[in-house]
């Protein structure tokens, strides 16, 4: 025998700590869920209404909010955009502004979107 049984069980027990430590995934940073599923039907015109797709965001909303989780980058500001599209001026600035206090790189863009809203609220 080449290995005595100490070292054999030494072997076995580092395999099995270094397998253990493989197991446990690490929390991902945002809650993603179906919001790039919702964008990219956006996109295309296709799939859900715009109000469906605002219902599903907002149930994400508040699902990530109720677990203590992050919504990812372009999230509010997609959002935005749907409320927009239905001619909710007041939740387009709403959701824009939020996205530009969460992300502060965003505001080239969100400050050029928010010039080109209609000063009423809808």
């Amino acid at each position: 025998m080449i290995f005595g049984d100490g070292v054999l069980r030494g072997l076995a027990v580092a395999a099995v700590l270094s397998f253990a430590g493989c197991a446990a995934s690490p929390k991902p940073l945002y809650s993603w869920e179906a919001f790039p599923r919702v964008q990219y039907d956006a996109l295309l015109h296709e799939g859900a209404s715009v109000d469906q797709q605002i219902q599903v965001m907002e149930a994400h909303a508040l699902k990530a909010q109720g677990a203590n989780e992050a919504l990812p980058p372009g999230f509010r500001a997609h959002l935005g955009l749907l409320y927009l599209n239905t001619g909710n001026v007041g939740g387009a600035r709403t959701m824009w502004e939020a996205e530009k206090a969460t992300f502060p790189e965003s505001r080239p863009f969100i400050d050029r979107l928010l010039k080109r809203l209609p000063q009423a609220s809808g």
